[in-house]
C-alpha cells in the first residue's frame, strides 16, 4: 500500500488554517509516529488520510488513485481510532464490537471479537455495559475496535490517553508487533509513546511539517540546543517546536 500526500492544505469556515502545504510518503509495512502540540493540525491530517475530509487544495493518492476514487477500498482495509470516538453506552463492550464488525461487514465476527478483546485486555469487562467503564477502558474498547478486522493501514489519534503507564507500554508493543505486515500511523503529543517503537517520526506544528525521519535524527537536529552535548530526543522535538513558534 503506498498514500501520497501532496501539498495539501485545509482551512476551515472560521478562517483557521490546520495544514498548509504539506507533503508526505507513505508506504508499508511501517510504523509512523505523528507527534506535534495540540492544534498542530494532526488531527486534521489524520481525517484527511481517512475520507472524513476533504482537502481545500492539494491531493492525496492512495495506490496511484485519488483517494474519493478509492472510498469503497479504503473503508475494507481500515481501522481508525478517530479522536472522538464515541462508545454506545447502553450497549456491553461484546455488544458493541459486535455492531462494529458487522459494520465491517467481517466474516467469522465471533472469532475476530475473542482475539481483539483479548489484545486489549478487555476480557473481564466483556459483557460489561460501556457507561459504566472507566475513561482508559472506554479507550481500550475504541482501540480494539479499530483493530477489528487486522487492517492493513492502522491509523490512531492520540490512542494511548487515559492509560495508565503500564497499559500505555503493553499498547506500544502491541503497536509494534501490528506494524510487522501493515501501516500503523499513531498520532500523539507525547513524544515518548513514539520514540521507542517508531522507525519514522513526522513532527507537526502550525499545519507544516518540521520533521520526517528517524529518532536518531531528530536527535541531532537539537545539536547544540541550550549548550546540550547529547541532546535526547525530546530536546529535538522540542528545539523544532519552539523554532517554528517563533
Amino acid at each position: 500500500m503506498n498514500i501520497s500526500v501532496q501539498h495539501i492544505s485545509k482551512e476551515y469556515k472560521t478562517g483557521k488554517k490546520a495544514l498548509d502545504d504539506v507533503s508526505v510518503e507513505i508506504s508499508g509495512p511501517a510504523l509512523i509516529g505523528l507527534v506535534g502540540p495540540n492544534g498542530a493540525g494532526k488531527t486534521s491530517l489524520m481525517k484527511l488520510l481517512v475520507a472524513a475530509l476533504l482537502p481545500s487544495s492539494g491531493t492525496i493518492l492512495l495506490n496511484n488513485e485519488p483517494l474519493q476514487s478509492k472510498e469503497y477500498y479504503l473503508k475494507s482495509v481500515l481501522g481508525y481510532l478517530p479522536q472522538d470516538f464515541g462508545l454506545y453506552d447502553e450497549l456491553t463492550v461484546w455488544q458493541f464490537l459486535d455492531y462494529i464488525a458487522a459494520l465491517k461487514q467481517i466474516k467469522d465476527s465471533k472469532k475476530q471479537i475473542e482475539k481483539v478483546v483479548q489484545k486489549t485486555n478487555l476480557d473481564e469487562i466483556q459483557k460489561t455495559r460501556i457507561k459504566t467503564l472507566s475513561g482508559g477502558q472506554r479507550q481500550r474498547v475504541g482501540i480494539a475496535q479499530a483493530l477489528l478486522g487486522d487492517p492493513e493501514l492502522l491509523i490512531l489519534d492520540e490512542p494511548t490517553v487515559g492509560l495508565d503507564p503500564e497499559e500505555r507500554r503493553k499498547f506500544r508493543n502491541l503497536f509494534s508487533q501490528s506494524a510487522q505486515d501493515k501501516i500503523v500511523i499513531l498520532s500523539t503529543h507525547i513524544i515518548e509513546d513514539v520514540y521507542c517503537i517508531c522507525g519514522r517520526i513526522i513532527v507537526i506544528n502550525r499545519g507544516k511539517i518540521l520533521f520526517d525521519g528517524r529518532p536518531e535524527k531528530l536527535m541531532q537536529a537539537a545539536q547544540g540546543y541550550k549548550g546540550i552535548l547529547e541532546p535526547s530526543l525530546e530536546d529535538g522535538y522540542m528545539y523544532l517546536i519552539e523554532k517554528s513558534s517563533l
